[in-house]
């Protein structure tokens, strides 16, 4: 599957928080999200592996209770079912792939 560049299919998720489903299988998902400064995501879990890596900007990430402050070409993982969280410390970029892909975000 090719997915050529686009703006469409971009979803506000609130709070300075948005994504788009860049492309997905039956396996995996990859997902860019943009964060404005100060924006966040409280602390959750999912069934979902997820690993990301940080594009632009500066973000603090809180896994399993132990947080990192990343900047870009930063990358992780965050196995299934671990809590987390992350903060914008400045305007973000960030590409995610999950696996199995996550049927909310379809």
């Amino acid at each position: 599957m090719i997915k050529r560049k686009s703006e469409e299919g971009i979803v506000a998720m609130g709070g300075g928080i948005n994504r788009q489903t860049l492309v997905h299988g039956e396996r995996t998902h990859l997902v860019r999200f943009s964060l404005d400064k100060g924006s966040g995501v409280p602390q959750h879990s999912h069934p979902h592996e997820q690993t990301g890596h940080l594009l632009s900007g500066r973000i603090r990430i809180t896994i399993n209770g132990q947080s990192h402050d990343l900047e870009p070409g930063d990358s992780w993982c965050i196995g299934s079912d671990v809590p987390h969280e992350a903060k914008a410390s400045e305007n973000a970029t960030i590409l995610e792939l999950f696996s199995p892909p996550r049927e909310d975000y379809l």
